[in-house]
């Protein structure tokens, strides 16, 4: 590996990829699209840039220190540094001449790439409002998860069984060279290993699969759709956890997909015709009157909310730059805004079901907690957290079951029966002491 070295035409452009991620804010997927899409790469050379240029921005505090500067909002003037830290870090031979480099001292880029594997901050790509944030919420959990908060991906698919069985489309990816690995416990869940341009092949075309996270996967059968029911998932954006729940209701009942952002419902529809999920229908949340027009309409309804997205940092990387605080304090109110409103669109002896991606407990079970304490008439029947460290991305899910009028008569009896009991407690404990006191006295001045 000591021998390898990057072309002048791949810094070239690892060069412009990273000054349109910099310079115009452009999200990182969008920029490998606009430069794949003008130049042909053989896939192997494309995925070397792309793991290059991950890593880069994954560890972005790592290589700016390597390359000798303080602020990484700064490197956006110094991204020959940067790829000269690159190279560096693989022992690769530093390119010379680059512009804007003649500061740059290999040796002195040595002592500081020993000094950043030290540091756990950096050698991971961990920003300091970041660790704060996470290390203030989650404690000593956070020690053990940013490391894998910040780990390179593995890429999921999961298996359309409205299209074909798990057996068929194993097949059917084989035929085209596709290596994957089985999950355990998850059957229509598979590992994709190595490369492979996924969707290039026909059984994507075909609609044999999605590629969906591990913990992704995990939210729909939460839900527990039945075929033949009304399931509303009110926040569907592209409609991953929409199809996963069409394919669970095999394609009957009514599936209804709802988000505020219409051209997310278009996309969402042209997935649904490919997968062959032909029960869901879409709404866009244009006014509060959509959400009231369906309430006590629905025996199921999905809330995967708008969050920080945390549990998602192995592949949004590129957005923990920035401080996001504020923001993510704006999103907990919206949070709680949705989970009170739209929970209103379960039946009662319904089924609801609040989820992010995110890993702070402010997001997930407090909201959950507060939800509860403000509506009694909803009751929590199971959560589930899953963290980065398990493989896949961090999710968090509750299920609530809404009560109808009797059970909820049975669970206020209840409430009442045992204020009575504590209460007929207390009172027999305060007459013990009450009886006990004179004999204490008494026996004290005895002695």
């Amino acid at each position: 590996m000591a021998a390898f070295s990057l072309s002048a035409f791949k810094i070239r452009l690892i060069s412009s990829i990273l000054k349109e991620v910099f310079s115009k804010n452009t999200p990182l997927d969008r920029a490998y699209a606009d430069h794949f899409r003008k130049i042909k790469l053989e896939s192997d050379e494309q995925a070397l840039i792309i793991r290059l240029v991950n890593d880069l921005i994954r560890r972005l505090n790592y290589y700016t220190y390597i390359a000798g500067y303080k602020k990484v909002k700064d490197m956006k003037n110094h991204i020959n540094a940067l790829i000269c830290a690159l190279h560096v870090e693989h022992k690769w031979p530093v390119p010379k001449n680059l512009p804007d480099t003649e500061k740059f001292s290999e040796k002195a880029a040595k002592i500081r790439k020993a000094e950043a594997q030290e540091d756990e901050m950096l050698k991971y790509g961990i920003p300091h409002w970041l660790d704060h944030l996470c290390r203030g919420e989650l404690g000593e959990v956070w020690n053990h998860e940013r490391k894998f908060i910040s780990s390179e991906p593995n890429r999921y698919i999961r298996i359309n069984t409205l299209r074909a069985t798990v057996a068929e489309a194993k097949a059917a990816l084989t035929s085209e060279n596709v290596k994957f690995a089985e999950v355990e416990g998850m059957p229509e869940a598979l590992v994709i290993l190595g490369n492979a341009p996924l969707f290039r092949t026909k059984a994507f075309k075909d609609g044999l699969f999605e590629q969906q996270d591990l913990g992704s996967q995990q939210i729909a059968p939460f839900v527990k759709a039945a075929p033949g029911r009304r399931v509303i998932d009110a926040c569907a954006g592209a409609g991953g956890k929409t199809l996963h729940l069409a394919a669970l209701m095999k394609g009957r009942g009514t599936l209804i997909a709802m988000d505020d952002k219409e051209w997310k419902l278009e996309a969402l529809k042209e997935r649904a015709r490919r997968d062959g999920a032909y029960n869901i229908e879409t709404r866009h949340i244009d006014s509060s009157k959509v959400i009231k027009r369906l309430h006590n309409k629905a025996d199921c309804v999905l809330l995967d909310v708008p969050c920080s997205g945390l549990g998602v940092l192995k592949r949004n990387f590129d957005t923990k730059w920035q401080d996001r605080t504020a923001e993510i304090n704006e999103l907990k109110q919206i949070q709680a805004q949705i989970i009170d409103s739209y929970s209103q669109m379960t039946i009662p002896g319904g089924i609801l079901v609040y989820s992010t991606c995110s890993i702070l407990p402010s997001e997930n079970e407090k909201q959950v907690a507060n939800f509860l304490e403000k509506h009694p008439d909803f009751v929590l029947e199971e959560e589930r957290h899953v963290l980065p460290s398990a493989g896949g991305d961090g999710f968090y899910m509750a299920r609530m079951k809404r009560l109808t009028a009797k059970e909820l008569e049975a669970k206020d009896q209840k409430s009442v029966e045992a204020t009575t009991v504590e209460t007929e407690t207390e009172g027999e404990a305060l007459a013990s002491t009450a009886n006990d006191a004179p004999l204490a006295v008494e026996a004290k001045l005895k002695y």
